[in-house]
């Protein structure tokens, strides 16, 4: 089956959903939080790449940010 994401206008349209869900045709899908197993993604994504990598990145993101700020 196929996973789609909606917007509720109103309460007619969430009833609506509801009364699919009760006859089995739909389901709903509660949205994971921001803590997964109680850890933030910054400390979930902590040491998933290396130091070398990360300076490579950093020096990256300097030399993007130095070329906005050049004079044309």
């Amino acid at each position: 089956m196929e996973t789609i994401t909606i917007k509720i206008n109103n309460a007619s349209a969430l009833k609506l959903l509801e009364d699919l869900e009760s006859m089995k045709l739909i389901e709903f899908i509660k949205k994971s939080t921001s803590k997964v197993n109680g850890k933030k993604l910054s400390e979930r994504l902590s040491g998933n790449i290396s130091h070398e990598e990360s300076e490579i990145l950093h020096k990256h993101l300097v030399e993007t940010r130095n070329e906005w700020e050049r004079n044309f």
